[in-house]
């Protein structure tokens, strides 16, 4: 998620607003539905790509980011098959999934959420990606400052036309969780 999806302010030292750029390895998207009642399926999407510009100043933010679905995995390749056909995520026409975030949301000086627009298979929706937790801090490895955490959601995944035995009794509902860390860019 090369677009630090969503960057926090902890202290009046990040005070200027600035651009992070995601590190995709601390970044991915991991997903969870409920397969009958019986179990959890689920599975990740790795390779993320984005920015965020923060100004905790100000409380505001804007991310952009993008997630490929070709970088799905479950641990299973016939599972990753399956959900790369046409009856999941159609990867031969959908190449990724976009998130364009509207507003951030703060609880003191944290950030408390954030509110987007999800594209998936053609079709945008507004959904509220809320934090977990997350955390700034002082990098020892890349030498400049990184912000990042765990944020989730709960889609509805016939909402863009992902509908796979919904009749049959599975359920729509998919538990989504994001966790990205993004470096501050000079």
């Amino acid at each position: 998620m090369r677009k630090t999806l969503l960057l926090t302010l902890v202290s009046s030292a990040f005070a200027s607003a600035a651009t992070y750029k995601l590190d995709p390895l601390h970044s991915n998207v991991r997903f969870q539905i409920d397969h009958f009642g019986t179990s959890t399926n689920s599975a990740g999407i790795y390779g993320l790509e984005g920015t965020v510009d923060f100004d905790a100043a100000a409380k505001t933010g804007a991310v952009a980011l993008s997630i490929p679905l070709d970088k799905i995995s479950s641990g299973h390749p016939d599972f990753d098959a399956h959900l790369k056909s046409p009856d999941i995520f159609n990867v031969a026409q959908n190449k990724e999934i976009k998130f364009k975030s509207t507003a951030f949301e703060f609880d003191g000086e944290k950030v408390k959420s954030v509110k987007g627009d999800l594209t998936l298979n053609g079709k945008t929706h507004p959904i509220t990606l809320n934090a977990t937790k997350f955390n700034c801090y002082d990098s020892p490895l890349l030498k400049t400052q990184v912000c990042g955490g765990d944020f989730e959601t709960v889609l509805d995944r016939s909402q863009w036309g992902i509908d796979y035995l919904i009749d049959k009794g599975m359920s729509k509902d998919v538990k989504v969780v994001i966790q990205i860390e993004a470096a501050k860019q000079d």
